[in-house]
């Protein structure tokens, strides 16, 4: 046993009379990353948030460095070294990477900001961690996955101990991944320890030393990450529940198998060229292929967002104009974008503010909003999808991903389209979200509706898709029937081109 950087014993918090952890210890080694899993609910974020002292803890114990502590709120954890990168990142657009790095600690001399030792201070960080990015470029010019190295930049623009990092992958890239995990190497050979939650199965079992399990509020197991298998970590965390959520299920063919979409000669902004196929009612197809095969531009220019500068697109028979998102919301098209936080949800606002963003037709009168209907509608919701959150006035931003992807998916259904567009639909959600969300949309389309979906994850598309379109270098590849898609391997050779 290494030398012990952390411990928690015994925790236990409630809200409102209902117990979310029960008695949880956990411990961290100097040097280590100890993953996190556990299902929706499971209690993971709570127990973080308890030792970031973003949450006080009812009972137990915390000692950092053999020293007990009892942080009441997040800027004590700070001083004891503790700092955690949310899956909401907390970088400011508008700011430049220096100002977001030394946000609230500024550097000083003679009383006033030495941007100077700010600016070589950060660029010193950011060689260190082979991000090769001006400090002084603003923060909205980057991609998510520059931003969320900013913020390991900004944890350690001050003395760290313990980093705790919360879904870091779920937006990026295969390349930016491999980056990161470099950056969390060089982190543990200089001492620093890390708690690495994460929905991602082989990520967990590459990157971490130990994994501690948790499910309903309690610790099922800690091992060593080499004991340890994808398929046992996922029996630890559902027991004997959703063992079949990502086994395809036949489906009853629709009575009317007539064609929902018709898309005829696509081509969007060089990165989709002639590509052509077809969705019938009841129906739900898979794109598959690898970043830049040109998946997500499709289902953009369908929801107009792209433009479309070729092609051909049928409605249930009828030609479309679809050059911008109310031609397409007219057309019965809805979407659900790769990135939910920045695109389908308003974080700071209520679970029935984010509904009524999609529902506003419907409950609006002459001059005001029908409070009533749209509470109802609201309720209606949460009911229906399972939606685990307090009440609808629950803050977004305090929801599980799932139960925020879940919202995202209710402000449509609500509006009864007739093809839905899904990109990503479970990132950086835990497995028993996800079988939830799967089943959603089997059910959407065992109505007569229709979907085409996206996904890295080749399990998810076996899982739901009656065929998949193969996407290479933005042409079409293959299309693979049901009866073709016998297993990953399969696909996984077909993407590659």
């Amino acid at each position: 046993m290494g030398e012990s950087v952390l411990q928690m014993r015994n925790i236990t918090k409630s809200f409102y009379g209902n117990k979310v952890l029960a008695n949880i210890d956990f411990d961290l080694q100097k040097g280590h990353v100890h993953a996190i899993v556990g299902g929706n609910g499971a209690g993971k974020s709570t127990l973080m948030k308890i030792l970031t002292g973003i949450y006080t803890k009812d009972s137990g114990e915390i000692t950092v460095a053999g020293k007990g502590v009892d942080f009441h709120n997040y800027s004590d954890a700070n001083a004891a070294g503790i700092r955690m990168i949310f899956q909401e990142l907390s970088v400011i657009q508008t700011l430049t990477v220096v100002e977001n790095i030394f946000l609230n600690h500024e550097e000083k001399k003679w009383g006033f900001n030495d941007d100077k030792a700010m600016q070589d201070h950060a660029e010193k960080l950011l060689a260190k961690l082979g991000i090769d990015v001006p400090v002084t470029e603003k923060v909205s010019n980057l991609s998510v996955g520059y931003c969320q190295m900013i913020e390991i930049a900004k944890a350690l623009s001050e003395d760290v101990k313990v980093l705790v990092m919360d879904e870091p992958t779920a937006s990026l890239s295969d390349m930016e991944v491999t980056q990161l995990f470099k950056i969390v190497r060089t982190l543990k050979s200089e001492g620093v320890s890390i708690v690495y939650i994460s929905h991602r199965m082989n990520e967990i079992l590459t990157i971490a030393d130990e994994v501690t399990v948790l499910r309903d509020g309690k610790r099922i197991i800690t091992e060593d990450a080499k004991k340890l298998t994808i398929s046992g970590i996922i029996n630890y965390m559902l027991g004997d529940a959703e063992k079949n959520a990502f086994e395809y299920h036949e489906r009853e063919k629709y009575h009317d198998q007539s064609a929902m979409i018709e898309i005829e000669g696509l081509c969007v902004d060089n990165l989709v060229k002639d590509v052509s196929f077809q969705v019938h009612r009841g129906e739900i197809v898979g794109l598959a292929g690898l970043m830049g095969s040109g998946r997500t531009e499709i289902l953009e220019a369908l929801f107009g967002i792209r433009k479309i500068q070729n092609g051909t697109v049928k409605i249930q028979g009828k030609s479309v104009d679809l050059k911008n998102t109310k031609k397409a919301i007219a057309s019965g098209i809805a979407l659900v974008p790769e990135d939910r936080r920045r695109e389908g949800l308003v974080l700071s606002h209520s679970l029935k503010d984010n509904l009524l963003i999609g529902l506003f037709q419907r409950v609006k009168t002459k001059l005001l909003i029908d409070e009533r209907k749209l509470r109802k509608i609201s309720e209606e919701s949460i009911k229906q999808l399972n939606i685990k959150a307090e009440n609808i006035e629950t803050t977004i931003s305090s929801l599980s991903g799932g139960n925020q992807q879940k919202v995202v998916i209710a402000k449509w259904l609500k509006n009864d389209p007739k093809l839905f567009l899904l990109d990503e639909p479970t990132a950086g959600i835990d497995i028993g979200a996800k079988g939830e969300i799967i089943k959603i949309i089997e059910n959407y389309a065992n109505q007569g509706n229709s979907v085409i979906v996206v996904s890295s994850e080749i399990s998810e598309l076996l899982a739901m898709c009656d065929r998949i379109i193969v996407l290479v270098n933005g042409k079409k590849s293959r299309e693979l029937t049901r009866s073709e898609m016998k297993n990953e391997e399969i696909i996984q050779h077909a993407i590659q081109g």
